[in-house]
């Protein structure tokens, strides 16, 4: 199971990169959480729709380059260079945490260490 997370992961960001939201609706739960950390801040999304529209609003920008996708089992950690970095050294992560086939919940970091390091995975 673990390697088709990776697999989800990479498909959703393709298809994030093709600006393609309704591939990602299918890959997000309906109540997936998104947030850097706390779920209960006020920039958080707290369901599919609020993701969706926190990505269509972030679409102008692009993904970003994709570096690295890692398994962590149940958890991948997605790691990426932002779009608008002119430091291309300059990179952030996401632990995207899937059940069922679905993501259920996706944890931005600025530090892809931190990243590694909260799937249980060691950098």
């Amino acid at each position: 199971m673990s390697k088709s997370n990776v697999d989800l992961a990479r498909h959703g960001y393709e298809a994030a990169a093709r600006g393609d939201l309704d591939a990602i609706a299918g890959l997000l739960d309906p109540d997936v959480k998104w947030h850097a950390g706390d779920p209960n801040a006020e920039y958080a999304c707290r369901n599919r729709e609020e993701a969706l529209r926190f990505m269509h609003r972030a679409e102008r920008r692009g993904p970003g380059e994709l570096l690295d996708v890692i398994d962590a089992g149940e958890k991948v950690v997605v790691i990426m260079r932002r779009p608008d970095e002119a430091d291309r050294s300059s990179t952030v992560a996401n632990v995207a945490t899937f059940r069922n086939g679905k993501v259920i919940e996706m944890v931005h970091y600025p530090d892809p260490g931190d990243a590694l390091r909260a799937a249980g995975v060691e950098d």
